[in-house]
């Protein structure tokens, strides 16, 4: 029998160990993505306990029915009845984190994660735009005067004169990385501001494109 070049041996374990390097990162990275899902899944879990709780006992929505219909309703049109079938009575919201997530549309294998949203208790609103350098939101942009302060704060603060705004700058930019909101009347003012974030963030993906 003829015994294996030891050159070609060389060549094999190189092989062998640039395919085990592949399939340890392709390991990690799904184990990784694995632990995000774990964490978006009890998100959803808290926000759908949160919401039988509330409709327990009324009989014109179940809590099944609000899930289907209304909460996660799989569709790229949104209005403002899709977050929530009535008002939440402020004292019920009061001292709870209501978070989501606005992610993109694309034909992409997975969609981006373009905005974070963060409702305190309705005193405090933190929206964290992600990657701010590619978003390019500035305060004096058309579409962020016209689809995010026209469409939703100033009509807020007509209603709700207590509401107050700031920004947070990404390094010594006019880029906004985070917007600051306090003082909110309702759930429903929450609702707003996240239907036209994820308008304003549509429109800044179509610019880019």
């Amino acid at each position: 029998m003829k015994s294996m070049d030891p050159k070609d041996n060389e060549n094999e374990i190189e092989k062998l160990s640039q395919m085990l390097s592949k399939l340890q990162d392709i390991y990690y990275k799904k184990k990784e993505h694995l632990k995000e899902l774990e964490l978006e899944i009890s998100e959803l879990r808290e926000v759908l306990n949160f919401l039988s709780s509330l409709i327990s006992g009324k009989s014109f929505y179940s809590a099944d029915e609000l899930y289907s219909q209304k909460v996660l309703k799989k569709t790229n049109s949104f209005s403002e009845d899709q977050y929530f079938v009535e008002e939440i009575p402020k004292e019920k919201v009061e001292g709870t984190n209501i978070k989501r997530k606005i992610f993109s549309k694309s034909n992409q294998k997975d969609d981006e994660l373009l905005c974070i949203l963060n409702c305190y208790g309705l005193n405090r609103v933190e929206i964290k735009i992600i990657d701010p350098e590619k978003r390019a939101i500035k305060e004096t942009s058309e579409d962020f005067i016209r689809v995010f302060l026209k469409g939703a704060l100033i009509k807020i603060k007509d209603n709700n004169p207590n509401m107050s705004l700031n920004y947070d700058y990404f390094k010594s930019t006019e880029l906004i990385e985070q917007i600051n909101i306090t003082n909110l009347g309702s759930i429903k003012e929450y609702d707003m501001i996240t239907l036209k974030m994820r308008e304003l963030l549509a429109k800044e993906i179509s610019s880019h494109n």
